[in-house]
């Protein structure tokens, strides 16, 4: 109970994203429990240093400088340029309130010969339709092997020290009309020039997410950038970085916190919280995006049975971006409940709708149908990836997956399955959780499972023609006890890039890797793309899986890449990956070709 506390009060909650904070200390000394905590995990309570009330608005010569400012006058525009006397005044309030006023990120210079042109990447996955897909940027096999680093924006000030060991940068760039939007771990939101990597605007909360290495992120559309902290969703003007509006009633108590990057259509904003440990568990919204009110809310669990509601934890939520549909659905990804496996044993139920896609009505958040993977979850199954829409052999398609290591292909109509695939590494655990529900248990302690508690898939997939491509982790995990929750690292970290048919769900091929993919897989063109954990990116050929491409990153890398154009943009945030090991500055990198 102690070690348990020790790290709940590190990260919050016991997640997969959660062990990668954990699992960077146990690489580096062999030694899971003998981490101090971060700095940084000063957020839990209202008067942590951590969660000082930000100001609103500072203006710096040449461009506005923006800091928000979560207060009851939050959904009014900033205010025009102060005088040097306010700018005064201001000053010494930070000061006497503890809170500094930091220096933006720092922009470097364009390596000779590196040139940023044109491009987009309008969503948090590419498109609407979540594939990952870089339809019409400049980057293949052809000449991949030129690409150069253009510039780079480092983070400086709180955003640099990063969020309990996760780094500093999870979630996925936007690229429209030559800007950058993207959001640190500290809900500060930057927009930078697209070719140059200067700092246009900056809006700064400093308020650390508090469930797990985010993803956070934005989204943009109709002029106006759209995000969130833990607790509030604001809207803010996509040219200046002032506010529109804000929300900050939109989560009760026992419904968690937000830390998903959210998707916008339709004139709605769409995203949901994570880890509530009420009876709903995790809430999914959807909000005006003219004036952020709340429109409907879903619950992502039906009711916590006796061992989840015991250990108090959370159920459901979603992680990562949904998918919205053209036939007027919106479909999120359900994490999974926590409990042990005693309790799954004793206490067997479904735990609907977590470790499930879940597909509603994007106007009402009316429940059209479900698909769970894995009931009765005391793994940490999240099927949590962004859902993909498909086409398969002329039936429309919803293609979902997550940490259990399956990718399942459903009917979009109704939810029925088509095919399912596993995918990664597997150690014949996988109907552990099943065979509680219907009281067939024969597990006896301690006992490993392969996939982890990260997976599987952790990050999203990408579809491009008639194949699937998924990035898993393999990583073991190993339970002393049946009342353990979810267990320890009890292995060597590796992971696998595969293609599947988007047919048949069968595997075309499989190239296996010494390290995390924590990349997201993206295309362009006849290349598969990812991130490694330690900080190197590399590119597949798409159709045999052969690596043709290998960079070495200025650090550690947690953190989906977008591609737009001749350009790679790389969140390289720096998470801690060797307890012995200082991180490295974390910063987003333009790599381009000519």
């Amino acid at each position: 109970m102690g070690m348990f506390l020790h790290f709940f009060r590190v990260s919050f909650i016991l997640d997969g994203r959660w062990y990668l904070t954990w699992l960077t200390s146990f690489l580096g000394s062999g030694c899971p429990g003998s981490w101090p905590l971060g700095r940084r995990s000063c957020w839990l309570g209202a008067s942590s240093p951590c969660s000082a009330s930000p100001y609103r608005r500072a203006v710096r010569s040449g461009s506005a400088h923006t800091i928000g400012r979560e207060s009851a006058m939050s959904t009014r525009p900033g205010t025009p340029r102060a005088s040097r006397r306010r700018c005064a005044a201001l000053m010494i309030a930070l000061l006497l309130t503890g809170l500094a006023v930091l220096a933006p990120g720092v922009s470097e210079a364009a390596s000779p010969g590196a040139t940023v042109t044109s491009g987009s990447w309008l969503y948090p996955n590419g498109d609407l339709a979540n594939t990952r897909d870089a339809t019409g940027a400049a980057i293949s096999s052809a000449n991949v092997s030129d690409l150069k680093q253009a510039w780079s924006f480092t983070l400086t000030g709180n955003a640099a020290a990063g969020v309990d060991h996760l780094g500093s940068l999870t979630g996925v760039p936007i690229v429209l009309n030559g800007v950058v939007y993207i959001q640190d771990l500290d809900s500060n939101v930057y927009a930078l020039n697209f070719t140059t990597g200067k700092l246009r605007w900056e809006y700064r909360l400093n308020l650390p997410e508090r469930s797990g290495p985010g993803p956070n992120g934005v989204a943009v559309a109709n002029g106006t950038v759209f995000g969130a902290s833990p607790t509030t969703v604001f809207a803010l003007n996509a040219a200046t970085g002032r506010t529109i509006w804000v929300d900050r009633h939109l989560l009760k108590s026992g419904e968690g916190t937000f830390g998903i990057q959210p998707q916008v259509a339709d004139g709605r904003v769409y995203l949901a919280s994570q880890y509530g440990s009420g009876p709903s568990g995790g809430v999914l919204l959807g909000l005006s995006a003219s004036t952020g009110k709340l429109l409907w809310t879903f619950n992502s669990v039906l009711g916590l049975d006796k061992g989840v509601k015991a250990l108090g934890l959370g159920a459901g939520g979603a992680w990562e971006t949904p998918l919205v549909g053209t036939d007027g659905s919106v479909t999120f990804g359900i994490g999974n409940p926590y409990q042990s496996a005693d309790s799954a044993i004793k206490y067997p139920s479904k735990i609907l709708y977590t470790n499930s896609d879940v597909n509603l009505s994007a106007a009402t958040g009316k429940l059209r149908w479900y698909y769970q993977g894995v009931p009765d979850d005391f793994k940490d199954y999240d099927m949590q990836a962004s859902p993909i829409a498909a086409d398969v052999n002329g039936v429309p398609a919803v293609i979902g997956g997550g940490k259990m290591g399956y990718v399942y292909a459903m009917n979009a109509e109704t939810g029925a399955l088509i095919w399912k695939t596993p995918v990664g590494a597997h150690d014949g655990h996988d109907n552990d959780s099943l065979q509680a529900l219907e009281h067939r248990s024969k597990l006896k302690a301690p006992y490993t499972y392969l996939p982890g508690a990260v997976g599987g898939i952790l990050t999203n997939m990408a579809l491009a023609g008639n194949s699937i491509y998924v990035v898993t982790d393999d990583f073991p995990f190993r339970a002393k006890s049946l009342s353990t929750v979810l267990g320890l690292p009890a292995g060597s970290e590796a992971g696998e890039i595969e293609a599947l048919s988007l047919s048949t769900g069968k595997v075309e091929w499989d190239t296996k890797v010494s390290d995390l993919p924590l990349g997201a897989a993206t295309v362009s063109g006849d290349l598969v793309f990812t991130t490694l954990y330690h900080g190197t990116l590399i590119a597949l050929n798409s159709t045999t899986g052969a690596i043709v491409y290998r960079r070495q990153l200025p650090t550690s890398t947690n953190a989906p890449l977008a591609i737009a154009g001749n350009t790679v943009l790389v969140p390289a945030g720096g998470p801690q990956t060797s307890k012995a090991k200082a991180r490295g500055k974390p910063q987003l990198v333009a790599y381009t070709v000519p």
